[in-house]
């Protein structure tokens, strides 16, 4: 009995002492900090999106815009992801590129989707560009090498329009640390398994770009922003299998087909 009896005041301190702990901080201002953390995102993704669409042309074609809507509306359907917080952008460019901006600026470029040759290779760029924005980890990689001071003296418009310019640039054309990268690969992978999409052709697709990484190195495509191709299409097969996904279309061969050749 007297065990028990100490046991209940051990529990009745121990919750005291938290609660107190907990009363001890300004819940307000942690919360305020995380709304002006959101605030300056947006501010950001506005201010990059209007320099790219500024010095970039903007596809509006429905041919090709319509066909990865279906793809993107599929995978955030499938994960219960906000598709209204993922801001598709499709850019008329030679290169072979796709990054993420802040506010869930998703951007592909028409020489990305040409070298696609089906949609679970497409869809597998897509989903790693996803895991980035979900995982947080465009502005890890903005405070981490811009500093959060820069970053705030941009949005407020002090920076200038070259500092916007530089942190796009950064943002579209540097890699991110390999850990990130790997933590993308593989939620990338769960993104398509629940989708029913093929992890497999997203492997084949970065083993393919490997074969000639010196030349797409060469390009600042997604292959030299997402470096060690080789090595992560082997551990992407690997926990791709580990799914067991079944696979089911969700485009239309003809529908994929049109996509292509509109581009």
């Amino acid at each position: 009995m007297g065990r028990i009896i100490g046991q209940a005041i051990g529990g009745i301190v121990l919750f005291f002492t938290v609660w107190f702990c907990l009363a001890q901080f300004d819940w307000m201002k942690i919360l305020k900090v995380q709304q002006v953390t959101e605030t300056t995102e947006k501010k950001l993704g506005d201010l990059f999106w209007e320099y790219y669409s500024k010095n970039e042309t903007i596809v509006e074609l429905a041919e090709v815009i319509n066909p990865i809507d279906t793809l993107l509306s599929r995978i955030c359907k499938s994960n219960d992801l906000d598709k209204s917080k993922i801001i598709l952008h499709i850019v008329k460019n030679d290169l072979s590129n796709a990054f993420a901006l802040p506010d869930g600026h998703l951007v592909l470029y028409t020489g990305l989707i040409r070298e696609t040759e089906n949609e679970s290779q497409l869809s597998g760029v897509i989903c790693h560009e996803i895991a980035h924005i979900e995982l947080d980890h465009i502005m890890k990689k903005l405070v981490k090498e811009v500093g959060l001071s820069i970053i705030l003296t941009t949005t407020t418009g002090a920076g200038g329009t070259e500092m916007i310019k530089e942190m796009a640039k950064l943002l579209s054309s540097s890699a991110y640390d390999r850990s990130l990268e790997k933590d993308a690969d593989l939620k990338a992978v769960d993104y398509m398994s629940k989708s029913n999409l093929d992890a497999k052709e997203f492997a084949n697709l970065l083993f393919t770009m490997s074969l000639d990484e010196s030349a797409f190195q060469s390009n600042l495509s997604w292959i030299s922003t997402h470096p060690n191709t080789e090595g992560r299409s082997e551990y992407i097969l690997k926990y791709g299998k580990e799914k067991h996904t079944k696979v089911h279309a969700i485009l239309h061969k003809s529908t994929w087909s049109t996509l292509q050749s509109s581009l």
